[in-house]
């Protein structure tokens, strides 16, 4: 489970509603601190915890827990490579797996 990603999806979420790290602390009863540590990764959250956040937030724990853009993102790939013939996949594949390998030594 990536922590640091979890806690970036609460710090959007609660910035959405308006609520400040304090605020949010205080309805769940954790400190400011904690509060924090969950937001940078730098701590892991008890499952309570989790589950007390979504619900200040008004989000379900899968939303926190889990990045829907990243799905959604596979979802579009699958779309446009399902009118693609065998070639046409190959070729995609290769730009990908190239642009990939580039990134990493990046």
């Amino acid at each position: 489970m990536n922590y640091k990603e979890i806690g970036t999806r609460i710090r959007k979420y609660r910035k959405l509603k308006n609520i400040s790290q304090e605020e949010l602390a205080e309805k769940i009863d954790i400190s400011t601190t904690h509060m924090s540590h969950i937001e940078t990764g730098s701590t892991k959250l008890s499952l309570q915890v989790l589950v007390d956040i979504a619900q200040i937030l008004e989000v379900s724990t899968d939303a926190l827990i889990f990045d829907k853009t990243s799905k959604l993102k596979i979802q579009k790939i699958e779309t446009i490579l399902s009118d693609c013939n065998e070639n046409e996949i190959a070729f995609i594949t290769k730009i990908v797996e190239t642009s990939k390998e580039f990134f990493e030594k990046s």
